[in-house]
């Protein structure tokens, strides 16, 4: 590999293009994956939020049972899921292929942008940024892991099963399961790498341990409210979904502050 400081700029967008080409290409291979083993895909993990017995309703339900409130938190309805478009199921084959795709793909794209980034960056840079695309990879994981398990099938089971009235029957659509499924899960898992871009913005000054701390009360009002979004009206689903996002940001306090340590011991020059 040619050395970056000696590349010209159309050899740096060379260098890019063949970053993406190799990331692109690793979506597209996890995407025929995905693609061709459907009925695990759908079958085991789309449609597991809406199973009654579904791992996170299993938990709830012993969890009540061991507190002594009965089956209040075992659940045992469930919906029917139409599809009212011609191409409606082949083209949400096709979407969630690609979501799935993404995100089993995620550490190695991932690490091909970063690796075209790292050679820009100074020896003291690269010491501090090593091991990036690993908590990257499992901060986006874990997040992964949080909106399947506990977003996903609060958000299914409570707007699934919700009436208004009982002369209204719940048939709910493909699009709008497969929606509200993969955009609460990425979104999970995007929100789950806020402490590597607090990192990142620590490291270049536009944060502050101060700044988080100041803000602090204000993250906790938008929590609580995202919380009462996207979970069913009750204290305990609130408390599930706000727990880690303000330890998420509890983490990021912390982190900004050793970064802001580290930065000033770097800045001192010795007499």
């Amino acid at each position: 590999m040619a050395n970056p400081d000696q590349m010209s700029f159309l050899e740096h967008l060379e260098e890019l293009r063949w970053k993406l080409v190799k990331a692109i290409v690793a979506i597209v291979l996890c995407t025929i994956a995905a693609f061709v083993f459907k009925s695990v895909i759908f079958d085991v993990i789309i449609f597991g939020p809406k199973d009654p017995d579904f791992l996170t309703y299993r938990i709830f339900c012993k969890a009540s049972m061991a507190l002594g409130l009965d089956d209040s938190f075992c659940l045992t309805e469930s919906f029917q899921l139409q599809n009212i478009d011609m191409s409606g199921q082949f083209s949400s084959h096709i979407l969630v292929s690609f979501i799935a795709g993404l995100i089993i793909s995620f550490p190695y794209v991932f690490y091909q942008l970063w690796s075209f980034v790292l050679p820009g960056l100074r020896q003291g840079e690269r010491h501090v940024a090593r091991g990036v695309v690993f908590f990257t990879s499992l901060l986006f994981g874990l997040g992964i892991l949080f909106g399947y398990f506990v977003i996903a099938p609060l958000s299914v089971q409570f707007l699934g099963n919700y009436r208004v009235s009982d002369q209204v029957e719940n048939i709910i659509t493909l699009n709008s399961f497969i929606s509200t499924v993969s955009t609460t899960t990425l979104a999970s898992g995007l929100v789950f790498q806020l402490p590597i871009v607090v990192y990142f913005l620590a490291r270049v000054g536009l944060v502050t341990p101060a700044l988080l701390r100041a803000y602090r009360k204000h993250a906790i009002v938008a929590v609580l409210v995202l919380s009462a979004v996207i979970t069913p009206p009750d204290i305990t689903s609130q408390i599930l979904v706000t727990l880690p996002l303000i330890v998420l940001y509890e983490i990021s306090i912390h982190i900004a502050r050793v970064v802001v340590k580290k930065s000033a011991r770097e800045d001192v020059v010795p007499s």
